[in-house]
């Protein structure tokens, strides 16, 4: 999903496979990894190490995790929040329950009406659940002041699209019908992702939007995926060697969405949905990322329809760094900015076509 400017309605290629397209772009591939941050080289290089080798020697979802669950480690001083709670919500029509997450702040220092947000965890729709994104939920909810509610969705290529869309929007639903029960303020309920959770957070704001409501007041996306195509060019320059490479996002793809999927469709790649009516954006994007393109694709397009968008930029950062809020001080940073984007929310939010909170 690399840059071309100007290609975001492209249709040309394959449906989901369009970024091998792009043979002659070879001789650039990894040059992205002369500009990382020498700060976040050596995180780089760790992460790369213990990641399974997708696509390539490790072709099974299941095998995939078992190596990443091998190389996990407890997490070690938590970042407190006021208190958590894990139960299930209704699911879409047919479907079971949905498992969420909720994280409450302090009540003393942050009290209600405060901020919702919904948030959907990376991991290329196959890998990752409540426990990988635990801290990264736990550091939003205190950026914030906000309620978090972190969903369990569905993975591939066990649930293959749309399934992960639909009960991210069933997560939206409850919340934006439960906010008095989480302390929330109407106009502030939020939608939040990083990687293929920034996907499935925006394809949850095209079904609000088709569907009546929930009502949203600002959409904060990390480093998302968003198009299928994989054609803009950082797919070509931070191909390899900056962590997440392109042949790790044509698998995910791939799992996600199955023999003959539909990569064009707008819940599976939001850049090519008509923003209309949608909610601000406030937008991290990492320089040394496959998906860094999507991200400036996804800023023009809303601005250019009169949207609201912040596009919070980190020219040597790696696709992931906000997990390290707690090491980088880039990420801690970009957590900060995006917490009081969506703590605005609180005075200036709105609803869908209305503007809504100040992204910056």
């Amino acid at each position: 999903m690399g840059a071309a400017p100007g290609r975001e309605g492209n249709r040309g290629g394959d449906q989901h496979r369009g970024g091998d397209q792009h043979r002659g772009g070879d001789q650039h591939r990894g040059r992205d990894r002369d500009r990382l941050d020498p700060a976040a080289v050596p995180h780089v290089d760790a992460l790369a190490a213990a990641f399974p080798d997708l696509g390539r020697g490790v072709t099974r979802a299941d095998e995939a995790r078992r190596i990443l669950a091998a190389a996990s480690r407890p997490p070690v001083g938590r970042p407190r929040v006021g208190a958590t709670r894990d139960r299930t919500v209704p699911g879409p029509p047919g479907a079971p329950p949905v498992p969420v997450r909720i994280y409450l702040p302090d009540p003393e220092r942050w009290p209600a009406p405060r901020p919702t947000v919904v948030f959907c965890h990376g991991g290329g729709w196959v890998l990752c659940d409540l426990d990988t994104h635990d801290t990264t939920a736990r550091r939003l909810s205190r950026a914030a002041g906000a309620a978090v509610v972190s969903v369990d969705y569905r993975r591939a290529p066990e649930h293959r699209f749309p399934a992960a869309v639909e009960d991210a929007y069933a997560a939206l639903c409850w919340a934006g019908g439960h906010l008095d029960g989480l302390g929330g303020d109407p106009a502030a309920l939020v939608v939040a992702g990083d990687s293929s959770g920034g996907n499935l957070a925006a394809a949850s704001l095209l079904l609000a939007r088709e569907r009546g409501g929930p009502a949203v007041a600002l959409q904060a996306l990390a480093y998302p995926a968003l198009d299928a195509s994989r054609e803009r060019g950082s797919y070509r320059t931070a191909a390899e060697g900056c962590f997440l490479t392109a042949a790790h996002m044509r698998w995910f793809w791939e799992q996600y969405l199955g023999p003959g999927g539909d990569g064009l469709h707008p819940l599976a790649s939001p850049l090519r949905a008509d923003p209309t009516g949608l909610p601000p954006a406030h937008l991290v994007v990492a320089g040394c990322d496959p998906l860094r393109d999507d991200g400036h694709a996804y800023h023009r397009r809303l601005t250019r329809s009169g949207i609201r968008s912040v596009l919070d930029t980190h020219p040597g950062m790696f696709h992931g760094f906000l997990r390290l809020a707690g090491v980088l001080p880039q990420a801690c940073e970009a957590l900060a900015r995006l917490g009081g984007a969506i703590s605005s929310t609180l005075t200036n939010g709105k609803t869908f076509g209305e503007g809504g909170g100040d992204a910056g």
